[in-house]
């Protein structure tokens, strides 16, 4: 299996993760573009993003924050 194979499943479920968290910012309340982009950032706790709202931080607060 050459380099660019093994790279393929990586990149796939790299995809799949950001992929889900963004959904799971969108059903928090996060509007598209600042899920989007804590989404893509895999360094922000997905957990801490939906909690702050959770506990009655608005959004667009919480996305200022955490990015």
């Amino acid at each position: 299996m050459s380099a660019t194979e093994s790279e393929i499943p990586i990149a796939t479920e790299l995809a799949r993760v950001v992929d889900w968290r963004l959904r799971e910012l969108l059903r928090a309340g996060y509007e598209p573009e600042p899920a989007r982009r804590i989404a893509e950032r895999t360094d922000i706790d997905l957990h801490v993003a939906v909690a702050l709202v959770r506990q009655g931080c608005p959004p667009q607060t919480a996305a200022d924050i955490l990015i």
